[in-house]
């Protein structure tokens, strides 16, 4: 019997992996400013905390980047 050797060799390196560590918490801190709290009287709707500019704007855009940055790491070369 012959030993083969094989040359396995990663998808992805140390780097991508960091990258793609830095999106997931990117994405999960957008998805927890636009969950945001919860209301003091669950009988009065208050307009200014559904609708604040954190939970329209900045989160989503939070997301976007996070996803963003995933597609950089899995394209990124491995070094």
């Amino acid at each position: 019997m012959s030993a083969e050797k094989t040359n396995h060799t990663s998808l992805f390196g140390k780097e991508n992996y960091t990258w793609m560590l830095i999106g997931a918490v990117v994405i999960a801190l957008g998805f927890f400013l636009m969950s945001g709290g919860r209301s003091t009287d669950a009988n009065v709707f208050d307009y200014k905390q559904v609708y604040s500019t954190t939970r329209i704007t900045v989160a989503p855009i939070l997301i976007l980047v996070g996803l963003v940055i995933e597609i950089y790491a899995i394209f990124k070369k491995a070094k």
